[in-house]
């Protein structure tokens, strides 16, 4: 603790001017930050500017990125095919958003077809919550009942209906909605059915419980986007949902277009009923998207003779959006592009598993395709860092910024298509001397 207590004070020090941002935002802003998740203590570090693999702090120190602005940034910043993509859109449509339909909607629902067979039929959001709070409703309207289960340790965004157990407890194999915030209505936690992430066995039971009044499922294929799904547990829960006609919904937003080009269903082999994506798709803007199986989707269309489910939003669909998503896409098909991150991202968590080893640092690698995060050596899969791993985390978090290498702490890694050999040997080198640092074995 006493580590942890000095890092922090040489961060307070380091970092003057994003100390006296963060101190003018807490006066006029709840935490000082639009958005909980991005404080971490004492505060989060302001930046401003970024370019390709770097970002730039507001007291000048330069990091190679592997936060990219949480994972959506798989071509790294300000990529010319996505700026080029951009600045068409003012030159030939000439605004940002219509606010109408526009030819390069159907261009997009057509490559997200093609990348993702389970996508009958699609409708663009705005973001990752708007996707799964549209797929959610979507998928409860389709089956006229009113629960929903979801696995605990899994993120869906911040509405009501999936903001329970967010944090995961190894131990229980049934556990109790929880909300992971005050001012969710009773209604959530009585519809809402949690399930142990990572056993079909403990699985199995509570569906089977629930069954005649489950209105759909939702799991993050891989958990936080880097923690695999047992492949048994997957396609048990396919199979059990097709047989009672319950929903799947893969949450796909962190692991789309990143485990590989056709997300985490691409990896496993399974197609679930409804797919949210968001993130990569935008290539640095706002979107989300929800796709998935005609019949469901179909009750959103104001050609229904029945009155629709309802669904809007005035920046649905935006040209910024569709042709940076658009441009990013078109890279991501170039032969070879993909499986080049796939590969230094190889290289990188292999990097760090040798320093750990040979450092005693007790830390190892966990992820699919270019998206991986450090967990302590000797652990559940399944676990998230607490207590003391939490505390050796942040150490070595504090240490590597020190050192030019971002992710925010306690955050997973992702890599980009601008990542190159020498930035994953620098990275190596940032990793080498914080373990050193630590004092993990003498020299």
């Amino acid at each position: 603790m006493e580590l942890l207590k000095d890092l922090q004070q040489r961060y307070r020090q380091r970092y003057p001017a994003s100390a006296a941002l963060y101190d003018e935002a807490v006066a006029q802003t709840p935490g000082g930050v639009h958005g909980n998740l991005r404080h971490y203590p004492p505060f989060p570090l302001s930046f401003k500017r970024a370019e390709g693999a770097r970002m730039i702090d507001v007291d000048g120190y330069t990091y190679t990125d592997y936060f990219l602005s949480y994972g959506s940034l798989i071509l790294g910043h300000g990529h010319p095919s996505v700026r080029e993509a951009v600045e068409k859109v003012w030159q030939i449509q000439g605004t940002s958003s219509f606010g109408t339909p526009h030819p390069m909607e159907s261009e997009m629902v057509k490559v997200l077809r093609e990348f993702y067979p389970s996508f009958e039929s699609v409708r663009l959001t705005n973001s990752g919550l708007e996707a799964t709070l549209l797929a959610v409703r979507l998928a409860l309207a389709y089956t006229g009942r009113t629960h929903l289960a979801k696995f605990q340790g899994h993120y869906h965004g911040s509405h009501d209906q999936v903001l329970l157990n967010i944090h995961i407890d190894p131990r229980s194999r049934e556990p109790i909605p929880v909300a992971d915030s005050f001012g969710l209505p009773d209604y959530v936690k009585e519809h809402t059915v949690v399930l142990p992430f990572g056993d079909w066995e403990s699985c199995e039971p509570l569906l089977e419980r629930h069954k005649n009044h489950m209105g759909a499922v939702i799991l993050e294929p891989m958990m936080g986007g880097y923690v695999p799904a047992p492949t048994g547990l997957v396609q048990n829960l396919r199979r059990w949902t097709q047989e009672n006609n319950i929903p799947l919904i893969f949450d796909e937003v962190k692991t789309g277009f990143r485990v590989s080009l056709g997300g985490a269903q691409e990896y496993y082999g399974v197609k679930p009923d409804l797919t949210t994506l968001g993130k990569v798709v935008g290539g640095g803007f706002p979107i989300g998207v929800v796709g998935g199986k005609q019949e469901i989707l179909s009750l959103c269309s104001p050609l229904r003779s029945q009155q629709p489910l309802f669904h809007s939003g005035t920046y649905n669909g935006n040209p910024m959006s569709l042709a940076a998503g658009l441009a990013t896409m078109r890279q991501l098909s170039q032969p070879g592009y993909f499986d080049t991150i796939v590969e230094n991202t190889r290289k990188l968590r292999e990097g760090i598993e040798q320093l750990s080893e040979h450092y005693r640092a007790g830390w190892t690698t966990l992820g699919v395709g270019t998206i991986f995060n450090l967990v302590e050596s000797g652990e559940p899969p399944l676990s998230k860092a607490s207590g003391d791993g939490r505390l050796r985390r942040l150490q070595l978090d504090y240490l590597l910024m020190e050192r030019g290498v971002f992710s925010k702490p306690m955050n997973r890694f992702s890599l980009s298509g601008v990542h190159e050999a020498q930035d994953i040997e620098n990275t190596l080198k940032a990793f080498e001397q914080a373990f050193a640092a630590l004092a993990y074995v003498k020299p």
